[in-house]
């Protein structure tokens, strides 16, 4: 499936860009967060796999919905 390509830094003007880049932060933290969540554990258990699984195919499905 092909994503449609981004457009130029060139033509982007300095508050576009600036919001571009604030939201890709914002998903990225997102990301991390869904990430941790997914490997959060109390130090005496072990993260069940399938939870890390689904920590990370969620954390992977929010940077493809940003095209990152």
């Amino acid at each position: 499936m092909a994503q449609p390509q981004p457009e130029s830094h060139a033509t982007l003007g300095p508050e576009a860009r600036l919001s571009r880049l604030e939201a890709q932060v914002a998903t990225l933290a997102e990301a991390v967060r869904v990430l941790a969540r997914g490997l959060e554990n109390i130090p005496s258990e072990d993260v069940p796999p399938e939870e890390a699984a689904r920590g990370a195919r969620l954390a992977h499905e929010l940077l493809l919905s940003q095209g990152l």
